[in-house]
């Protein structure tokens, strides 16, 4: 990424406001660069492990640039924590937040407060901004920062893709284009340039910073058949608090049950449950009422409990980042954790349906077909609007909601496929309204395109499924395999893995030789790449169109399938 020289006064600002706003006598790595970014007004992108400061990262700056902040976040239950601790920490009415449950009466009151300086941080769920009366009420507000929490579901490379997220980078520029802060625990390369194109980031510092948890011990168990039996016994020989992630909601009740027949204090969560009953169960954990929670990846975000002592998976996660994530919930007080995976080839069938369809041309092109035929209704004469664009109720466009009436489909179903003809170069996307490009591709074209985008994505998937299986059955270090996927380099073995305790992990690969871990690479099929990782007698490539590959080193240079780009 480029560089810049910082203002050493903001620098000292931010280091200053840090210890008597917020009492920090003393920062952790990558903080204070990332603080003095956003307060010299440069778009950031901040990877940081939960627990590791990121609220305050974004609290600093926010302090010291003239206007509001706006925080957008996916759980209305983890924006009231957040706006109860800047309550508590800032002894005032100077954060809130708005969602669907809002009274109409407070709502406005809300943004007054906002436009009046006398509210500073304003929480929302990335919903709210598809909304035009919040859009305008937020660019009268002159909101001088954006943050986007969970940065990594407005991803497809990731693992907890959310279509709402997708609006995030026009809203931004329909409020004023606020300098944006993205807050992420998780993001692999991939993901983070992803975040950085799809919210329009300008010149972004990247401050990535801590994957390694070394008070995290990683194991794996390969089962033959359900390894339920040994679950529960593993369980029992741990100090609770803990988690176990399994894949099926069906799978949540059985497991629970079988722990609480243990005798623990165990209870099942997935998004299937009433929000009441998930609520209840998320602050039982919290208060330290359960010694155990069985859970689909839907207990996640704002679980931020520093005592969970062991992080056990009943069956393989799709991905590395999914796994990394939620075992990151485990240790979080620095005291020694436990990750446990309990592995079976054939679960690996299941992350693969779970994958889904790639979308049917058909339905592509019914939605690509529809925004040209709103456009030639408002403009049945073929002259276009300013840039090209049609001109429909006086802006140019046509709104979502009618393209839900006309095709049928779901709003989540419409933003993903809005999305991939989006990227095919057929329509551009704003906060609540979808345009024709001037020029862009037709209906079919654009469906044909969108199909094929849609394809390498899945492609993608599977390459990200082979990782994790990769990391499943490793017989080197694990820990330093899968900070490798992240891109960082452990070097040494860890020493404390189950495959060092084993005494298979093998030494560091001396880096003599072609193809050095962080090379960039071309490959004559799958394009541009980067070694992340380097055996004795194979590479590990992230190539940006194909995926995470493996090569058998003597292939590579015998057949000269590879050559070295130079960056």
């Amino acid at each position: 990424m480029p560089t810049r020289t910082s203002d050493g006064g903001v620098r000292d600002r931010c280091e200053h406001a840090a210890r008597r706003l917020l009492g920090l006598d003393e920062l952790r790595p990558g903080q204070l660069d990332a603080m003095t970014s956003l307060a010299e007004g440069r778009d950031t992108l901040v990877v940081m492990p939960t627990g590791s400061g990121k609220s305050a990262v974004y609290q600093v700056p926010a302090l010291l640039l003239p206007g509001p902040t706006l925080i957008v976040s996916p759980l209305i239950a983890l924006q009231r924590d957040q706006v109860e601790a800047l309550r508590r920490q800032r002894h005032d009415e100077k954060a809130t937040s708005v969602d669907a449950s809002t009274p109409a009466g407070r709502r406005a009151a809300t943004f007054e407060a906002l436009r009046a300086g006398e509210t500073e941080f304003l929480f929302c769920a990335p919903e709210q901004l598809a909304r035009p009366d919040v859009v305008r009420e937020l660019a009268e507000a002159r909101v001088s920062l954006m943050v986007v929490d969970e940065a990594h579901c407005v991803s497809a490379w990731g693992h907890d893709f959310r279509p709402d997220y997708l609006r995030l980078g026009s809203a931004a520029e329909a409020i004023g284009r606020p300098v944006i802060a993205a807050l992420t625990a998780t993001a692999a390369p991939p993901v983070r340039e992803e975040i950085v194109q799809r919210l329009g980031m300008r010149d972004p510092l990247q401050v990535v910073r801590g994957f390694d948890r070394p008070n995290i011990t990683l194991s794996v168990r390969r089962e033959l058949s359900d390894p339920a039996d040994a679950l529960v016994a593993a369980v029992l020989e741990q100090p609770s608090p803990g988690i176990v992630y399994t894949a099926t909601r069906r799978r949540t009740a059985e497991l629970a049950g079988r722990l609480a027949e243990a005798g623990l204090r165990a209870e099942a969560y997935h998004a299937g449950l009433r929000r009441g009953e998930r609520d209840a169960a998320h602050g039982r954990f919290m208060a330290g009422e359960l010694d155990v929670v069985v859970a689909t990846s839907a207990f996640g975000m704002g679980i931020d409990k520093p005592d969970v002592r062991y992080v056990f998976h009943s069956e393989i996660p799709g991905s590395l980042d999914a796994y990394y994530q939620e075992i990151g919930r485990a240790g979080r007080d620095g005291d020694p954790a436990e990750a446990l995976l309990f592995y079976r080839p054939e679960d690996l069938a299941l992350q693969r349906f779970f994958t889904g369809a790639v979308p049917d041309t058909e339905a592509l092109e019914q939605v690509a077909r529809a925004v040209a035929d709103a456009a030639g209704e408002a403009d049945p004469a073929g002259k276009a609007g300013v840039e090209g664009k049609a001109e429909i109720d006086g802006k140019a466009g046509v709104e979502r909601k009618v393209l839900r009436e006309r095709t049928g489909l779901s709003a989540r179903r419409l933003t993903t496929l809005l999305d991939l003809l989006q990227r095919s170069g057929a329509v551009c996307l704003e906060t609540r309204r979808v345009t024709p490009v001037a020029g862009g591709p037709g209906p079919a074209e654009a469906a044909a395109r969108a199909r094929e985008l849609a394809e390498r994505h899945r492609e993608i998937e599977r390459t990200r499924h082979e990782m994790m299986r990769r990391y499943a059955e490793t017989r080197d270090c694990r820990r330093r395999f899968l900070l490798a996927y992240f891109g960082e380099d452990l070097g040494e073995p860890c020493g404390h893995c189950d495959t060092c305790r084993a005494g298979t992990a093998s030494e560091p690969v001396r880096e003599e030789g072609p193809f050095p871990v962080h090379a960039q690479v071309e490959h004559e099929t799958w394009g541009p790449g980067e070694v992340i990782r380097r055996d004795e007698d194979r590479l590990t490539v992230l190539f940006e169109e194909a995926g995470y590959r493996e090569l058998l080193l003597e292939t590579v240079v015998d057949q000269h399938i590879l050559r070295e780009s130079g960056g």
